[in-house]
């Protein structure tokens, strides 16, 4: 192997361009060379707060002097304080912290199966829709929807039924003694941001109250403040049984959360558990992120940026005579009917803007959550002239 190659050590999993990165401020991030990069992406909607925010960098170095892990044996203040703040601003009653949104929605498959070997005659089954994503282990890849990984690593986990997004007869049809659940993203982010309507979620709520299935809604991408709601779920009056948090909730550090009514938390001791799960550092930082989000008028904001973003995207579509916008909030999609998205996000990249393409057709849009209007405009500038290359 040549030296001095980037990454040469790494094992190869994606393709990365040449650059190392080095610092991060709010929306951006800076290269060992200097170079400034205005983040559109961070980290696949992570980042909530930006780059290194204050209130996390703060609560990190105090955290840190003063107890970081205990093992999740035992309590910890910092653990139950955020377990109480998410429960004091959702509709679940407890929580279980993972470090990962894959390890969180695998622990909602077992939750689920757990529930249904005690109440549901042994039901085990959970639908799930086509292009779905709930992550990268097998469980959550079988889960999943995406036809790229139908073929790899079999045999895979079975007992998940796949339909088509946003068909309530689909599921309806699917449904039978061997479901425990149905398992869904409020909005399908690695498809291309493309939502559920109010009147799918409605409608899967109102089927599986009346069926005795658990309804499963996986937040990892939409929760914590990224539609403008608190969670997604808000937007369409609805509650789930079971909730799983992800990379927002961290603000950059991992953590994840597994949440879940009263009468759905069946686990034994030794069935559910993590070596780093709940550790005082990460929930400390996933506390301070909270805080801040839920700070009065934060959403509105979100909400408001979030409108101002579509606006402006759906106008330079009509001009460029593209497709639709879509999306909620700061979690947006353009459809792309005739520029390559990929090439667009490789002439942004080279003019300092860092945008990401879920599929050839599909930009996806995922700023901090307090970016700031001038960033909007400047990242709406080199987009255009991006587009004008592709």
């Amino acid at each position: 192997m040549a030296k001095g190659v980037i990454g040469q050590s790494l094992m190869k999993i994606t393709e990365r361009p040449p650059v190392v990165f080095v610092r991060g401020e709010g929306s951006w991030l800076i290269d060992r060379e200097g170079n400034r990069f205005l983040d559109f992406v961070q980290g696949w909607a992570v980042n909530c707060l930006g780059h290194c925010p204050p209130e996390i960098v703060r609560t990190i170095s105090a955290q840190a002097q003063t107890l970081i892990n205990a093992s999740p044996a035992f309590y910890t203040d910092r653990m139950l304080e955020l377990a109480d703040k998410i429960a004091d601003c959702s509709c679940i009653d407890r929580v279980f912290f993972a470090n990962s949104g894959a390890e969180a929605n695998e622990g909602a498959i077992k939750l689920a199966r757990k529930w249904g070997a005690l109440h549901r005659d042994g039901a085990f089954e959970i639908i799930t829709t086509e292009n779905a994503f709930h992550g990268r282990t097998l469980a959550t890849m079988s889960a999943s929807g995406k036809p790229q990984w139908e073929p790899l690593f079999e045999p895979k986990g079975s007992g998940f039924v796949k339909v088509p997004f946003n068909d309530l007869g689909a599921i309806e049809r699917a449904l039978n003694s061997r479901t425990v659940a149905i398992m869904l993203e409020p909005i399908q982010g690695e498809a291309g941001v493309v939502p559920a309507s109010r009147d799918f979620l409605v409608g899967v709520r109102e089927l599986s109250r009346r069926t005795g299935v658990l309804l499963i809604l996986d937040e990892i991408q939409t929760g914590i403040g990224r539609t403008g709601k608190a969670f997604a779920y808000e937007h369409a009056g609805i509650e789930p049984d079971i909730l799983t948090l992800g990379k927002g909730l961290g603000g950059g550090v991992p953590l994840a959360a597994l949440g879940a009514k009263e009468f759905v938390c069946c686990f034994a001791p030794g069935e559910q558990g993590g070596t780093f799960n709940g550790n005082a550092l990460l929930t400390a930082v996933g506390s301070a992120v909270l805080d801040a989000v839920m700070r009065p008028s934060f959403l509105e904001e979100v909400a408001r940026k979030g409108d101002l973003l579509k606006n402006r995207l759906s106008d330079l579509s009509t001009r460029l005579g593209e497709g639709e916008v879509r999306g909620e909030g700061l979690l947006i999609g353009w459809v792309l009917t005739r520029a390559d998205a990929g090439r667009v996000v490789q002439n942004a990249f080279k003019r300092g803007l860092l945008l990401n393409a879920p599929r050839q057709n599909i930009l996806r849009f995922m700023p901090a959550l307090n970016v700031s209007v001038d960033e909007i405009e400047k990242m709406l500038s080199i987009l255009e002239a991006a587009m004008a290359e592709s």
